[in-house]
């Protein structure tokens, strides 16, 4: 015992030496190059910005728009590729509704449940279109287009009744029947949606205005896209099919927004008839159809809670976007932009490294030794960043550091000792969340907690930096993907080490990929600033590290020479990620992801 004591406080020396050593590296090249690089530019108390050579500029949103590419200034509108790019990706944001069932799968009275779910999503996509069809134009043509929709899809059902049998997927008569209809009008509302997106970039605030709308419409795609993937996967449909008709019910938004685009103010006025008619099809299916089949699998009470609960979910959100679309500007479409991609590389890497684990089948203690050091390395790189810059003291600096340390410790241990009770059937905790609840695995998940906490406090730093940077952040996208990379990695290879799954890991990672963007966009939307965030992500940091300890220590004595020899790749490669970002931001006008974007 005592000589693995020894050798993992050589490891833990080992992560401090590197750490400390690429640090020192980064500040010596700041300091010999501080005269020819551009570094963060400087919003000052007008419009201007100052970078790196002292020189300020005038960015107007014109200005800012050419900068991007192909955009036209003054009053022209930006290019069609734009509006299709930015169209394209909206549509695909519906797939994500279909991710949850790749995971799940639904027995009867869930199944109802989900149904009541998809009555309530649609239900409120009605009142958004109707709404919306209203403040484009007369009233009248918005009840003409409700009372159509209604009459349309009745024509339609009874059609495909007297047709006789029909085929869709893996289902056959009615229930093939009512997926059609639901595919069908989820189709026919998008309509609508591509048709407000296009005419929202040819506005006269073009494309900040054009991409915070795009955005809004993403978010309000993914629950439109669980609906459906509700009502597929509630009749026995695969995972894959039900995200494949979910993307395809969106399609028709990018194909229907180039047009209205260009021909925006023909497209506005065609805009109340259709919003009704999209409308009206989805308030007779959800009463004629989703909700009585919801009826029979759930109870009344279920279904309707479901039901309401979406609906307030969708008006909420709504509530929130249309807040933004009155009160935004151009740097917050930037922020909304930018936030939304820090969540792109933890994502990527848990993809990356269960791709590795089950190409090389690599064994549980080298994974959980890799997720311990690089931990080790996101605990220590900030505040050793701190204490090297003389932004923060060392005794405040240990202070917020080890109550960090203690509070998770505490925590955790609280946790674990709950969790050891009998009371708590480990049988029981396995039919809830499907998962081994061995101690490893809870260990586990605690960790990825810690490391969700700590993404958290790191992406406000980038809320605040990310609406300052202009051109739409462009400069960033790199530095931010890098350094959530090693976090996704980390936690994957934290869960994979303990349940063996790759589902997990990829859900863990893409749990961890939430929680930036999440907090960024939080950050954006109080108007906070940078006082204080570094007293946060101290504390943060100092939660990593007896979360892993106790996990690395499990591995040591799980294999001993694998565990380490884990522990020392995972800091290299932590190391060098890190490393990489601070490079990357040291040539760049205002790139630095966050926590150094904000100096």
């Amino acid at each position: 015992m005592s000589t693995m004591g020894l050798r993992f406080k050589q490891v833990l020396l080992l992560v401090l030496y590197v750490s400390l050593l690429n640090i020192n590296v980064n500040a010596e090249h700041e300091k010999e190059t501080s005269q020819r690089l551009r570094t963060a530019p400087r919003w000052n108390e007008g419009s201007g910005v100052i970078d790196g050579s002292g020189t300020e500029h005038i960015f107007s949103s014109e200005i800012i728009n050419n900068e991007m590419g192909d955009w036209k200034g003054g009053n022209d509108r930006v290019s069609v590729s734009t509006v299709a790019f930015f169209t394209m990706a909206m549509a695909a944001a519906t797939g994500l509704g279909a991710v949850p069932f790749f995971f799940v799968e639904l027995d009867p009275q869930l199944a109802g449940i989900c149904n009541g779910m998809a009555a309530g999503v649609m239900l409120a996509a009605s009142f958004d279109l109707i709404q919306e069809g209203q403040g484009h134009g007369s009233g009248s043509w918005v009840v003409l287009g409700i009372l159509a929709g209604g009459i349309f899809i009745w024509l339609c059902k009874k059609f495909l009744e007297q047709y006789g049998e029909v085929s869709m997927l893996d289902l056959k008569g009615a229930e093939a029947a009512k997926v059609i209809l639901v595919v069908g009008i989820m189709t026919l509302h998008s309509f609508g949606e591509g048709s407000g997106v296009g005419v929202s970039f040819a506005g006269s605030k073009g494309l900040s205005q054009g991409i915070l709308v795009t955005l809004a419409i993403a978010v309000h795609n993914i629950p439109e896209g669980l609906a459906v993937s509700m009502v597929l996967a509630s009749r026995g449909v695969s995972p894959q099919n039900a995200m494949l008709w979910s993307v395809i019910t969106s399609m028709p938004q990018p194909i229907v927004a180039v047009p209205s685009f260009i021909c925006a103010d023909a497209f506005n006025k065609f805009l109340p008839f259709a919003t009704g008619f999209a409308a009206g099809c989805m308030i007779w299916m959800v009463i004629a159809e989703v909700l009585p089949d919801g009826f029979k699998e759930a109870s009344p009470s279920q279904v309707a809670s479901a039901a309401t609960l979406s609906v307030a979910f969708m008006e909420a959100l709504g509530a929130v976007f249309e807040h933004l679309s009155h009160n935004y500007n151009a740097e917050d479409a930037s922020g909304f932009f930018i936030s939304l991609l820090f969540g792109l590389g933890p994502l990527l890497g848990g993809i990356a490294l269960v791709a590795f684990v089950l190409t090389f089948r690599l064994q549980h203690a080298l994974l959980t030794g890799l997720a311990s050091g690089i931990a080790f390395v996101l605990g220590a790189w900030r505040p050793l960043q701190l204490l090297l810059s003389s932004k923060m003291g060392i005794f405040p600096l240990l202070f917020l550091f080890g109550t960090g340390s203690a509070f998770v410790h505490l925590s955790t241990s609280v946790t674990m000792k709950l969790g050891s009770r009998k009371k708590t059937s480990a049988n029981a905790l396995f039919a809830v969340t499907g998962i081994s609840v061995s101690a490893l695995t809870l260990q586990s998940i605690l960790a990825c907690v810690a490391v969700a906490f700590h993404a958290l406090s790191e992406g406000l730093a980038l809320g605040v930096a990310a609406p300052r940077a202009y051109g739409l952040g462009r400069h960033m996208v790199l530095p931010v993907s890098l350094h959530g990379f090693p976090r996704g990695a980390a936690v994957a290879s934290c869960i994979y080490g303990a349940t063996d799954s790759w589902h997990a890991s990829l859900l863990s990672a893409a749990f961890i990929g939430f929680m930036g963007p999440s907090s960024a966009i939080g950050a954006i939307l109080a108007g906070i600033d940078y006082s204080g965030l570094d007293h946060v992500m101290v504390f943060a940091c100092g939660g990593l590290f007896p979360c892993f300890a106790s996990i690395v220590r499990r591995a040591v004595k799980l294999d001993k020479r694998k565990s380490i020899f884990g522990l020392i790749v995972g800091v290299v490669f932590a190391s060098v990620c890190l490393t990489c970002t601070k490079l990357v931001c040291l040539h760049t006008p205002y790139c630095n992801s966050a926590p150094e974007a904000v100096r």
